[in-house]
């Protein structure tokens, strides 16, 4: 399931991966972010332009979608028979951290949400072709970019202005580059500001 920033993919995940093992059993349904395929800041500081690098931090090509699509092959090749490591992003300390979370053997459905995983250049088109079904969480990017201001302003102690300028360099772009790629979903998840999400293909 994509979507651009602040639309609150994480959110949706978890709460229907709580819903279906809440009726199926626990470990059924996993909800997985792609946050920890982040290349680290020493990979950053490698790049030819690093302090561009770090700037556009979270766009595409600051990701290793190669990493991401392996381990998802992993998941999908041992699904039933072995748990699987996933890494998480860790704000403390503004790198991944490997083995935060566990694909359990018992899942048997997995929900993977992330900016580009519908996104076809930059090496995201082998993670594209890892899932059955593709997914698009449409919220208005005003209201998500508006939320991703506060989250900004609450995780790193920003003032309004600090996160208006990340949201205008970096985050904004971003999100022009994942709606790009809603006409390749094949279900869209029509967000709304209260109640359940409704979806429509």
């Amino acid at each position: 399931m994509a979507g651009v920033p602040g639309s609150g993919k994480t959110t949706v995940a978890e709460k229907w991966a709580e819903a279906v093992n809440g009726v199926m059993g626990p470990g059924t349904m996993v909800a997985l972010g792609m946050d920890g395929f982040h290349l680290t800041r020493e990979q950053l500081r490698q790049f030819p332009d690093p302090e561009e690098a770090f700037a556009r931090r979270g766009a595409p090509w600051t990701f290793d979608p190669a990493a991401m699509a392996k381990r998802l092959r992993k998941v999908r090749e041992t699904m039933g028979s072995a748990d699987v490591a996933w890494p998480r992003f860790r704000h403390e300390i503004r790198d991944p951290e490997e083995g935060a979370f566990v694909v359990p053997a018992s899942a048997r459905l997995v929900l993977v949400e992330g900016l580009y995983l519908l996104h076809q250049d930059d090496g995201w088109a082998e993670v594209a072709a890892c899932f059955d079904e593709r997914w698009f969480l449409d919220t208005p990017v005003e209201t998500a970019l508006e939320r991703l201001a506060q989250r900004h302003m609450q995780v790193w102690d920003w003032t309004r202005e600090q996160a208006e300028h990340r949201i205008a360099t970096n985050d904004r772009l971003n999100a022009e580059t994942v709606l790009r790629s809603r006409e390749t979903a094949d279900w869209v998840v029509q967000s709304w500001k209260s109640g359940d999400p409704e979806v429509w293909r």
